[in-house]
């Protein structure tokens, strides 16, 4: 989902809204409704055909059938109700479900594009319950329409209702969020040698006493308070304050300050562990057209999603939308998008290139039988095998030789219109279509194929060619239609997706190409586009419509001869300057400050935060790495909501993030989110009905609703857990520094023959040592000399031999070995690891 989609979402979608808390109206107004008591039988009330209407013992009722997939495939509704615009209206009711079901209550245009202008999800019990809620117009009316959609269960129910009302000259609802203590922490908690910092909402404008307690409420630590004025991301006065020198690690702790005392945390080395499998994971969920076993993911296994089996019409055959093109692909697999049924192109993009980012960074961090996949065990990392289930997506949506806009990529492949929630991805009946190519997403493709090519080269070389040629035909398509552009009224069932600025994206692309090709014409290209010098650093972070921080992230830290590199280095350190900046300046430390947020904040912030990350592996200043993790806190709770965004991470977190199969809070037998999972955060444009009936005027930070049906502050997406995942393995890394310095020299062309000496730069013995590196891409080693050598992919690790095990202070030992190059550069590695430690 993105912030672009928002116009069209607000025209077209076909959700409602979850209960509203009871309002609290004056009846003020006329009754709206005719025969609200069925007093007088049914009429005017109506049914769709398959519901026949009856009074029962006073009360409407009516048998709704069972196997409908959407809600509106039961209605029953009264029309020809008038609107003032401006006007706040009370709307109550009465209503019982046997056996106990969740419906829809809406309040909306009569007629296509059905706009809602009141939308709830009342919970309907049994013995039943009396519902209110309150909403204003915003246009007159004078043929709205009340509806119950009560379709979409594989069982029948009964449904009876009964004192319906609708009155004008009600109260506006006020919605406060339940914030907790006024003392924000991150409530995972802290590492022991890193940043500890919380935030204390207060009236107070002079220093305030703090204590820090253990579990046992004995205090540990104390200090004073430092007062940072209003922060204007959420319009409270604040204080800092900063316990960063107390490292005992422990679980329980709180913070007191000023009468209150914060939600528990722990102080832990561990912390972070088990984040990155945790992130990850969610995209096996999210998969298309494949099983999800419930013995794999317990609680979230479902049938196959979108493989031609009724009700669906599937991936496995998929026409263009009418006048686009004249054949099908089947583009089965890949990973649904975000909350709804739709793949696009630009957003896979972005989302598989982290995973491999992540990967690529270090690839020792990764093994297999991580995740839990079903790939896990074929001796591959699980990383790459559920990034190539959606590698394999993008590569389908490649148009085919022979064909008009051959080598370009369809700009995204979803249903006909939007549906309903909930709804299984294996019960959706809707018809599946292409739209039309663009040079956004054939780049994409490009980019993440070229990717592709070097990172699967070790394990899979038919893949890697495979990515390589459709890289290459990507790039040629993409400089013969440079101005291809997605329709932004294309928003009808899914997300638009338009950007009319590619030229990010084709350095982002000609980076990527020349760092797994090594050729002339990539290099060139990067060199002379005006992002290659400029000052990629927004504030508001980078996304899937600003790539350019993408290739000049990759050409700063993957091995290649850029005749200017050091100063692409210095530059991603300068975009680190400027976001550390922003965070130290910024009461709740948050390295992203404009005076809006944006629709996906959380992912900006995570992504402001992967070029601090960089930045410390470029240079190792500790201030980097503090500030990544500082940055965590945001995430897990030190924020003005006092909540964590992570689903199952911290006592108070998001867990009803917008999805159509991850809908517990619509239905009792749909999982919430997996643990893991990311929500969008706060988004000052809050475009959802939702939101804008409880957050109108709402400062930055408090433009968010943990409820399924805030689309526009709480959707779930791919490349919103990219980041999470890129940025929790590196605060997996101890970020251990050894004082030793590396020598690697290489010569040959396909055989090679390398010398690497290790120095000891530091003041005491190395007693025993292994030396671990990556090769960019195929490279092997064959025979070593002076170490016993060993490789998994393109890692390397060499041991030390005999009694060759030891180097003094200031002295070195030298080993050797033969090697075979891959095609393409074979650049001499830049990062080693002296017994796990990074090298200087």
């Amino acid at each position: 989902m993105t912030r672009r989609r928002a116009a069209l979402l607000a025209l077209f979608t076909m959700v409602a809204l979850s209960p509203a808390p009871a309002a609290q109206a004056a009846d003020e107004g006329p009754e709206q409704i005719v025969n609200g008591t069925f007093d007088t039988g049914t009429a005017p009330w109506w049914g769709t055909g398959n519901v026949t209407l009856a009074v029962d013992e006073g009360r409407l009722c009516a048998d709704i059938p069972g196997g409908t997939a959407n809600p509106w495939d039961v209605i029953i509704g009264q029309n020809d109700l008038p609107l003032v615009a401006g006007e706040t209206y009370a709307y109550r009711f009465f209503a019982t479900a046997t056996p106990a079901r969740v419906g829809r209550a809406l309040i909306q245009l009569p007629v296509d594009p059905y706009t809602q202008y009141l939308s709830a999800a009342p919970e309907m019990s049994v013995s039943g319950n009396s519902y209110s809620y309150t909403f204003t117009a915003p246009v007159s009316l004078p043929d709205a329409q009340v509806a119950f959609q009560l379709g979409g269960s594989a069982e029948p129910w009964r449904f009876c209702m009964d004192d319906v009302s609708l009155k004008g000259g009600a109260e506006p609802e006020v919605y406060e969020p339940d914030t907790g203590p006024r003392v924000r922490v991150n409530m995972v908690g802290y590492l022991p040698t890193g940043p500890k910092k919380a935030t204390v909402v207060t009236e107070a404008t002079t220093a305030l006493a703090w204590e820090l307690k253990n579990a046992s409420q004995v205090t540990v630590a104390r200090g004073r308070t430092n007062p940072r004025g209003v922060d204007a991301s959420s319009g409270q006065n604040v204080h800092t304050l900063d316990f960063g020198s107390y490292r005992k690690p422990g679980k329980g702790y709180t913070v007191t300050a000023d009468g209150e005392t914060s939600r528990p945390f722990d102080i832990a080395a561990d912390l972070y562990e088990q984040l990155p499998a945790d992130a990850l994971k969610f995209y096996y969920t999210q998969r298309s057209g494949i099983e999800i076993l419930d013995r794999l993911r317990p609680g979230y296994g479902r049938p196959a999603g979108h493989v031609g089996v009724a009700p669906n019409q599937g991936d496995v055959s998929v026409p263009c939308q009418p006048g686009v093109c004249d054949y099908s692909l089947n583009v089965k697999g890949g990973w649904y998008d975000a909350g709804d049924h739709g793949k696009y192109v630009v957003n896979g993009g972005i989302s598989v290139f982290q995973l491999m980012a992540a990967y690529e960074r270090d690839k020792t961090a990764f093994k297999d039988r991580q995740l839990n996949i079903p790939e896990s065990g074929n001796g591959r990392p699980d990383i790459l095998d559920e990034a190539r289930w959606e590698q394999e997506f993008l590569l389908s949506m490649q148009v085919p030789d022979g064909k008009p806009y051959a080598g370009m990529a369809h700009h995204k492949i979803h249903d006909q219109n939007w549906t309903g929630l909930p709804l299984l991805p294996h019960l959706d009946p809707q018809p599946r279509e292409l739209h039309p190519t663009s040079t956004a997403a054939t780049l994409n493709l490009a980019a993440t194929a070229a990717q592709a090519a070097r990172l699967f080269a070790p394990y899979d070389a038919a893949f890697a060619a495979r990515n390589l040629t459709a890289a290459r035909k990507a790039w040629a398509a993409a400089r013969a239609n440079p101005e291809r552009y997605a329709d932004p009224s294309d928003g009808t069932g899914g997300g638009a997706y338009n950007d009319n600025d590619v030229s990010d994206e084709f350095y982002w692309a000609a980076a990527e190409l020349y760092l797994t090709t090594g050729e002339r014409e990539f290099m060139d290209f990067v060199l002379a586009s005006p992002h290659h010098t400029g000052d990629i650093w927004r504030e508001r972070g980078f996304d899937w419509g600003n790539t350019a921080q993408l290739g000049r992230l990759d050409l700063a830290t993957v091995p290649n001869a850029l005749p200017d590199r050091a100063r692409v280095r210095r530059s991603v350190v300068e975009g680190a300057e400027k976001y550390l900046a922003v965070q130290r300046a910024h009461p709740y430390g948050l390295a992203y400050n404009p005076p809006d947020f944006d629709w996906g904040s959380n992912n900006l912030v995570l992504n402001n935060m992967v070029v601090m990350a960089t930045a410390y592996d470029l240079t190792g200043e500790e201030k980097y790495r503090s500030a990544v993790q500082e940055g965590m806190d945001y995430l897990l709770g030190r924020n003005a909501l006092n909540q964590s965004y992570v689903t199952g991470y911290g006592e108070v977190a998001s867990k009803n993030q917008h999805s159509r199969w991850y809908a517990h809070q619509l239905d009792p037998a749909l999982p919430n989110p997996p643990r893991g999972t990311l929500s969008g955060g706060p988004n000052s444009s809050i475009q959802d009905p939702l939101a804008q009936r409880l957050l109108q005027g709402c400062k930055p930070q408090f433009c968010y609703v943990d409820d399924i049906e805030s689309w526009s502050t709480n959707e779930l997406t791919i490349n919103w857990n990219s980041p999470l995942a890129w940025v929790s393995a590196f605060l997996t890394d101890d970020g251990g520094r050894s004082d030793c310095r590396v020598r690697y020299s290489a010569h040959g062309s396909h055989t090679f023959t390398a010398q690497v000496v290790i120095e000891n730069a530091g003041q005491h013995s190395v007693d025993g040592w292994d030396l671990r590196w990556s090769f960019l891409s195929g490279q092997r080693v064959r025979d070593g000399r002076g170490a016993a050598l060993s490789q998994s992919g393109s890692v390397v690790t060499a041991k030390a031999l005999g009694g060759h095990g030891r180097i003094k202070p200031g002295k070195s030992v030298t080993f050797g070995f033969t090697g075979t190059n891959a095609s393409g550069p074979n650049p001499d590695p830049e990062v080693f690891h002296l017994n796990g430690a990074r090298c200087g």
